[in-house]
């Protein structure tokens, strides 16, 4: 069951955006606006969920999501749900999803479809 999520977003519309929705649909949620801040809470917190762009300042989306896996956080056995604004090839969304359990791009993404992806964890 998601019950703490974790967005790891550095754009600020999205961020609120994302935030509010998911506030607003009951759950408990956490902002960080960069790699290293998120990285950080996630060892500090346990997430059900971890919402995380692949571009961000100071740590990428996919470099936190390796240290995350690769060490001891108890945040480890979240799911984990990339977001971008760019398009990838096949070859980089399957590398991405190998990582993780989602991954979309955040302008075909509107709260409601935000909340089926989250709900259908």
């Amino acid at each position: 069951m998601i019950d703490n999520i974790l967005v790891i977003e550095d754009e600020k519309f999205i961020g609120e955006m994302y935030v509010r929705s998911l506030k607003i649909a009951g759950y408990s949620v956490d902002w960080a606006v960069d790699g290293n801040d998120g990285l950080v809470m996630l060892n500090n917190k346990k997430y059900d969920l971890i919402l995380v762009d692949i571009m961000l300042p100071e740590k990428r989306g996919g470099e936190i999501i390796q240290e995350l896996k690769n060490g001891s956080s108890i945040s480890k056995d979240a799911k984990v749900i990339f977001m971008t604004n760019f398009q990838h090839t096949p070859k980089e969304r399957e590398e991405f999803l190998d990582m993780a359990d989602g991954y979309f791009i955040k302008s075909e993404v509107v709260p409601r479809k935000l909340l089926e992806i989250v709900s259908s964890l």
